[in-house]
């Protein structure tokens, strides 16, 4: 015998959720409580729809869950792994390969910011690196226009300049 509460609320867990639901159904898997295996299969299952349309029924399964007060199936692990997989967001350059492998189970939303924040931060480095490089050749052009030696010369007297006091007699000290 089913509680009418019970079945009410079923419907509106699925109701919540559509997409999955319907994949529930067709698979004959539990919607909810749904194991993040679930999940994954539902998500390479359904990765010709593209990122753009799995996304949104991802955030359903997890709010569904979360309004329970259940475990979000969608966060880490397998499911993170396959929502990665269909997004195709590569792990910052600047990351270590064995953090590579840890970002692909970051949650989506999370790797975008991340990647996001990643190239602009590159690109302000590199902006950075480009005003202290012009910047050094601007006085290197400046030293070179005043005493009238080549930039190559000027580095040679600077380097020597850094030895002078540091000079090694014959017996090998300084």
């Amino acid at each position: 015998m089913r509680s009418p509460v019970l079945a009410a609320l079923a419907q509106a867990r699925m109701r919540a959720a559509p997409m999955f639901a319907k994949w529930c159904e067709l698979n004959d898997v539990c919607f909810c409580p749904a194991a993040p295996a679930a999940v994954a299969k539902f998500v390479a299952d359904c990765a010709s729809l593209g990122i753009e349309r799995l996304w949104p029924a991802v955030q359903q399964i997890s709010q569904a869950h979360v309004a329970l007060g259940l475990a979000d199936p969608t966060l880490g692990g397998v499911a993170a792994a396959a929502i990665s997989e269909v997004g195709g967001i590569n792990a910052p350059r600047s990351w270590p390969d064995d953090r590579k492998q840890r970002f692909k189970a970051l949650p989506y939303d999370v790797q975008i910011y991340i990647a996001a924040h990643e190239v602009q931060r590159e690109k302000a480095l590199r902006r950075a690196q480009n005003e202290a490089a012009s910047a050094r050749q601007r006085l290197a052009a400046g030293q070179h226009g005043q005493s009238g030696t080549t930039p190559e010369i000027a580095a040679k007297e600077t380097k020597a300049d850094d030895l002078q006091g540091h000079e090694v007699d014959a017996r090998g000290t300084a």
